[in-house]
């Protein structure tokens, strides 16, 4: 926990006089999510893997209620398991076997600024939550957002909370698509039915962050392993025994 003066020392620039308090994790940090990606599939690669891009999964096959395979733009695929992890399609590619994925898709926006020297070198990512407003460093340049869908509506959000954003110009922008469930927390887990399929989406924004872990739990749900994390809270059939906790966070 931090006093506002603590936070003031750390984001000089921050308004807080309408705070009471900030929160600051020591051991948390920020990357390159492309990189990451990258160096994911290059070491699958390196261990066998076969990654094909730019072909497009239009159906899963189901034979004797367990998965045959999966149509796509370049053919068929026979297989007996099928990892979903298709973030706004995974609804579509699910309904193909006949299974439900309570996914939607919402557009979010980021801006980014020109470059910003007098802000900190070492700027953590900063999130108001009562707004959803975020900014952190991009490179020389500072990245923010919020839950507004024109920069129109976020500029005066943003400049409440960080009055020196006015004096930056925004140099370019970018969006892309949160996949959202109901309560805002990942569906994770492997279906009942068709067997032989497992899932992972509607992370709601938070999946980057958790890819790692999730990977692997996919991995030891697809080869039949006992799971070295219990993630049942986040299996889809949380929905139907009531067991929801609405995630009030996002981003």
């Amino acid at each position: 926990m931090l006093t506002t003066e603590e936070a003031r020392g750390i984001v000089p620039q921050l308004e807080t006089d309408d705070l009471l308090a900030g929160v600051l994790c020591p051991l948390a940090g920020y990357v390159t999510p492309d990189l990451v990606v990258q160096g994911y599939a290059r070491r699958a690669a390196e261990r066998g893997a076969h990654i094909e891009q730019s072909c497009a999964a239009t159906r899963i096959l189901v034979e004797d209620g367990h998965v045959a395979g999966v149509e796509t733009a370049a053919g068929t695929i026979r297989t007996e398991r099928v990892i979903l992890a298709a973030g706004v399609w995974s609804r579509e590619l699910a309904a193909s076997a006949g299974f439900d994925l309570p996914v939607t898709p919402e557009r979010r926006f980021m801006f980014f600024t020109e470059d910003a020297p007098s802000f900190p070198r070492e700027l953590p990512l900063t999130i108001d939550f009562s707004s959803g407003f975020y900014f952190h460093r991009e490179g020389a340049a500072l990245a923010f957002g919020g839950r507004e869908q024109s920069l129109e509506e976020l500029a005066p959000i943003a400049a409440r909370r960080l009055p020196a954003l006015e004096e930056l110009g925004v140099r370019s922008s970018w969006w892309g698509y949160y996949e959202l469930s109901p309560d805002h927390n990942a569906l994770v887990g492997a279906a009942a039915s068709p067997a032989g399929l497992a899932y992972a989406t509607g992370f709601s924004g938070h999946g980057f962050q958790q890819g790692p872990v999730i990977g692997e739990h996919l991995a030891e749900l697809a080869l039949g392993r006992a799971p070295t994390f219990d993630l049942g809270s986040f299996s889809v059939e949380r929905f139907a025994g009531g067991d929801v906790r609405v995630e009030l966070n996002v981003v």
